[in-house]
C-alpha cells in the first residue's frame, strides 16, 4: 500500500494546489480586509488616534487590493507594507503581504498560466518556479510570524473564527509555495489539509461566512475530479470530494459579495471552463474583466475561452485585442508569450500557417520568455515552416526548440522533425 498511497498524494497534491494557482486563486480578497481591521476598530471606539490609524490602515489595504488586481506588485507590496508597520501584530495584514510576494514572483516565473490548469497538463509538471532568495525567505518568515499570531489567538479562544479564518489563509498560501517552489509535497499537503479544515470549522461556528466557502468548495471541486485510484488516496488524508458541490460552494461564496467573492469567481470560471460549461464561464469571466480591466490575466483567460468555444474570429480578435492593449501600456508587465501562443494557435487552426508562424516568433523575441514556452513556441514556428515547405527555416526553429531542456516531450518531437519534415496528422 505505501507506494500507492505516495503516488496518490503527490497526484493529488500537484492537482489541488496547482489547480489553485489559476488565478491567482488564493488571492489578496480571499484574506479579509474587514478583518484585518477587527481590531483597530476595537481599539477606535474610544480613542481618536487608534481610529485614524484604523481609517489609513484600512485605505492602503483597499488600494493595495486595486494594485493587486491590476498585477501591480510593487505599488501593491508597498501599501501593504505601509499597513503592516501601522499594526505589525496583524496575522490578515501579513497575509496580504505574503499573497502579493509569492504571486509576484510566481508571474515573473510564467506559473501563471490559466491554459495550463484548465486541463490536466499540470499533474505532470517538475520543473520548480522559481524564486528570488531573499523574497523566498522573507515568504517563510512571513508565514512563520502570521501562523505564529492565529495560534496565539486560538490559545486563548479556540473559537476565534477570524483567528482559523487567517490561518487557513495562511496554510494555503504556504502550501502553494511548499508545492510549486519547493516540491516538497507531502508538506504541502499537510498544509492544503490544514487550510480546508480551518475554514470548515469556521463556516460550522457561523454558516453564513461566505467567505470560507472559497477554498472549501475549491478543494471539493478538485478531489472530486480526481481519477477514482487518486480520488481514494485523498479521501484517505480527509480530502473528499464532489465536483457539483463544490461549484456550489463557490457560487455561494462569489454571490456573498465578501471578501473572497472576487477569488471565488475566478476560481469559478477555470472550473467551468475544465467543465467545458464555457457560456456561464466567460460571463464570469467577463465580470472580472470589467472590474479589473488593467488584470492581462483575465483578459487572456476571455481571450482563450473564446477559443475554446470555438468562436473563432472572436478569438483572434481577442488576442490581437489583448496584444495591441498591452503595447500600448494598458497592463503591467505582461507575460505576452501566452497571447502570441494563443493567436499563434488560432492561425494554425485556421491555415494561416505564415501568421501563425510570425506569432509564434514574435513571443520567441520577447527578452523574457519561459523555458517551457519557449521550446513550443520554437516547435510550432517550425511546424508552420515545414507546412509551408521552407524546411531550412524549419530546421532552424527545431535547432531553436532543442537549445534548452532536451528531455521534454516538445524537445522529443522537435529532435523527430530534425530528420522528417512535420505533417499535419
Amino acid at each position: 500500500m505505501r507506494p500507492y498511497r505516495r503516488s496518490s498524494a503527490a497526484r493529488f497534491c500537484r492537482a489541488a494546489l496547482l489547480c489553485s494557482l489559476v488565478i491567482p486563486l488564493a488571492s489578496s480578497r480571499a484574506l479579509n480586509p474587514a478583518a484585518c481591521l477587527e481590531q483597530q476598530d476595537v481599539k477606535a471606539a474610544s480613542d481618536p488616534g487608534p481610529k485614524a490609524q484604523a481609517d489609513e490602515i484600512k485605505e492602503l489595504t483597499e488600494t493595495g487590493l486595486q494594485h493587486y488586481y491590476s498585477m501591480e506588485y510593487g505599488e501593491a507590496e508597498n501599501g501593504f507594507r505601509q499597513a503592516l508597520a501601522l499594526d505589525p501584530d496583524n496575522a490578515a495584514t501579513i497575509n496580504h503581504l505574503l499573497n502579493t510576494l509569492l504571486f509576484d514572483q510566481l508571474n515573473r516565473s510564467g506559473a501563471l498560466n490559466t491554459s495550463l490548469y484548465a486541463s490536466d497538463k499540470f499533474l505532470a509538471l517538475k520543473k520548480p518556479a522559481s524564486v528570488d532568495a531573499r523574497v523566498a525567505a522573507e515568504i517563510r518568515k512571513l508565514t512563520e510570524r502570521s501562523l505564529e499570531l492565529s495560534n496565539q489567538r486560538l490559545a486563548r479562544h479556540p473559537d476565534d473564527e477570524g483567528a482559523l479564518y487567517d490561518r487557513g489563509v495562511t496554510r494555503g498560501l504556504y502550501a502553494t509555495y511548499e508545492a510549486l517552489v519547493e516540491h516538497a509535497w507531502f508538506s504541502a499537503l499537510r498544509s492544503a489539509v490544514g487550510a480546508r479544515r480551518d475554514h470548515q470549522r469556521v463556516m460550522t461556528l457561523d454558516p453564513a461566512n461566505t467567505d470560507a466557502r472559497m477554498i472549501v468548495g475549491m478543494h471539493t471541486y478538485i478531489a472530486g475530479s480526481l481519477p477514482w485510484a487518486v480520488k481514494v488516496g485523498a479521501s484517505m488524508m480527509g480530502m473528499s470530494g464532489n465536483k457539483e458541490r463544490g461549484l456550489a460552494l463557490l457560487q455561494q461564496a462569489a454571490d456573498g459579495n465578501g471578501g473572497s467573492s472576487v477569488d471565488a469567481r475566478i476560481a469559478l470560471a477555470l472550473f467551468l471552463r475544465r467543465e467545458q460549461r464555457y457560456e456561464q464561464a466567460l460571463a464570469t469571466v467577463r465580470w472580472l474583466t470589467s472590474a479589473f480591466p488593467k488584470n492581462f490575466l483575465f483578459a487572456l483567460e476571455q481571450a482563450n475561452l473564446l477559443k475554446d468555444m470555438g468562436r473563432n474570429q472572436e478569438a483572434v480578435d481577442s488576442f490581437e485585442g489583448l496584444l495591441s492593449q498591452a503595447h500600448e501600456g494598458r497592463f503591467h508587465d505582461p507575460r505576452l508569450e501566452f497571447a502570441y501562443y494563443g493567436l499563434g494557435e488560432m492561425l494554425r487552426g485556421r491555415h494561416q500557417y505564415g501568421d501563425a508562424a510570425n506569432a509564434f516568433d514574435d513571443a520567441l523575441k520577447l527578452p523574457r520568455l519561459d523555458g517551457d514556452i519557449r521550446q513550443r513556441c520554437a516547435l510550432s514556428a517550425g511546424e508552420m515552416h515545414d507546412l509551408m515547405n521552407d524546411r531550412a527555416d524549419a530546421l532552424k526553429e527545431y535547432q531553436l526548440a532543442l537549445a534548452g531542456d532536451a528531455s521534454t516531450p516538445t524537445a522529443q518531437l522537435a529532435k523527430r522533425y530534425l530528420h522528417e519534415p512535420y505533417r499535419m496528422q
